[in-house]
């Protein structure tokens, strides 16, 4: 892995004076210093920054970052990269590593990126939500290759009144927790109809798979092309699949489907969405599924009319049906104790380094105390808030979260375990001071479920414009 960051690094070096357009090379300093009085970091202290925010009570985190915008210019080649080395201690020990590292190439309105890059697919609130169902901000990014169509784009001859987007990724599990070498598959699409309309309807299906890798207990999985086809179309296992995966489909998958409404009201645009998450076949339209009482439900408001409060958001989550508590539901049907993000076979399941891929009320695998690789809290009832706006001169963020955790149906609790999960965060640039940023974070968790912990972070940053070439 190392010789393919040192490759790629030479790639982005190299290809920046091939192309004629005029640009800018910009840099990103960051410092992120935080101490705490619990076991744990905060909840949403280290929930929402794609894992560069250590889990430790006291840590400092630092992110040097270069990076190349594709721009706005009407070239129909168009390209971009950026790396962000991040540092980590927790005073126990130091780390470091690529927090992105990624090329990416923009043709018309095709995208191929290569690399590991933040993203938040889903149609939640890019910033007050409590993370997608399927993918939020709580772990770091994946190296893969991407290549679609990843921003809506118009139809011809539809009068741009119905936009798609959709793409193709296959990625590299590189913790190799249980399973050596896993692959990750996402395939998506997603239309949406409306236009210049104040109205707009979107919906569309995430598919994800982890498949193929190697364990000593189950031998090497298949991996070849004719076993990526099985992948993609959900179909069962060949003669060299395990026999869990000959009669299910081969590999671990996870769809969730998205629909969304999009509405301006006035000065106020309102924005009402819907998540939900299935882990067995058939699959149905949303709503009609075996699970259809577990998903995630949203509604965000947003002006720029009142900048002391831009935008306010709520959302509720569930996870506790999974299709009922018993897998062989009725001799017939099976499908039930679905138990989120859990795999017989991959048993690290939908986690990377250790934290939940998907929504981290689903509670990543660090906080086991019995060493376990794979959660133990999947079945969950979450209210949560948040709003952002501007005081004076000063950017709030405030999260607030209350949720219900019973564990899994394999292992649940012995009693339902409450807990809350506050973030209030301030940040203020100077441009007297050659535009520095600075921010203070203030957040607490009051529950058994992660420990009482309240937690201040201090954030530095300078970022701006290298050189123009």
């Amino acid at each position: 892995m190392q010789q393919r960051l040192s490759f790629l690094l030479f790639i982005l070096y190299a290809i920046t004076p091939l192309f004629a357009q005029k640009d800018s090379l910009q840099y990103d300093l960051q410092l992120m210093t935080l101490t705490s009085s619990g076991k744990y970091a905060p909840f949403w202290q280290q929930s929402i920054r794609y894992g560069s925010v250590l889990s430790s009570p006291n840590s400092t985190n630092i992110l040097v970052g270069v990076c190349k915008e594709p721009g706005n210019a009407p070239q129909l080649l168009k390209y971009g990269y950026k790396a962000t080395l991040l540092l980590q201690t927790d005073y126990k020990q130091t780390d470091a590593r690529f927090q992105e590292l990624y090329v990416q190439g923009k043709l018309s309105a095709l995208d191929l990126v290569f690399g590991q890059r933040e993203e938040y697919p889903g149609c939640q609130d890019s910033v007050l939500s409590c993370g997608g169902i399927l993918f939020s901000k709580n772990a770091r990014p994946m190296p893969k290759i991407t290549a679609g169509i990843e921003h809506f784009t118009p139809l011809p001859y539809t009068f741009g009144l119905l936009e798609v987007k959709g793409a193709i990724a296959h990625g590299w599990f590189t913790d190799n927790t249980y399973m050596k070498g896993v692959y990750l598959h996402h395939l998506y699409g997603y239309f949406r109809v409306g236009g210049r309309l104040p109205i707009h309807v979107s919906y569309g299906i995430d598919h994800v798979a982890q498949w193929g890798g190697y364990n000593a207990d189950q031998g090497r999985q298949p991996e070849g092309f004719g076993d990526f086809i099985r992948i993609v179309t959900g179909e069962s296992g060949g003669a060299t699949a395990n026999e869990g995966d000959r009669i299910n489909a081969l590999g671990n998958h996870i769809i969730s489907q998205n629909l969304k409404l999009e509405a301006r009201l006035g000065v106020v645009n309102l924005s009402a969405y819907w998540q939900n998450i299935s882990e067995d076949g058939p699959i149905e339209l949303i709503g009609t599924t075996m699970n259809a009482p577990d998903g995630l439900w949203g509604v965000t408001l947003r002006t720029e009319r009142f900048r002391f409060l831009k935008g306010i958001l709520y959302e509720y989550l569930r996870t506790t049906d999974q299709s009922g508590p018993f897998h062989d539901k009725d001799g017939i049907v099976y499908g039930g104790s679905d138990d989120y993000f859990a795999n017989f076979l991959y048993q690290s399941g939908w986690n990377y380094f250790n934290r939940t891929i998907g929504t981290p009320f689903i509670s990543s695998p660090f906080y086991n105390q019995n060493g376990m690789i794979y959660t133990l809290n999947s079945r969950v009832q979450v209210h949560h808030f948040g709003a952002e706006g501007e005081l004076s001169g000063y950017s709030y963020l405030l999260l607030a979260s209350f949720s219900k955790n019973y564990g899994a149906y394999y292992a649940p609790f012995p009693s339902m375990i409450r807990n809350t999960s506050l973030l209030l965060e301030v940040h203020k640039s100077f441009p007297r001071f050659y535009g520095l940023e600075a921010g203070c974070s203030l957040a607490a968790d009051f529950g058994k479920l992660y420990g009482n912990s309240t937690s201040c972070m201090i954030t530095l940053r300078k970022r701006g414009i290298l050189t123009h070439y």
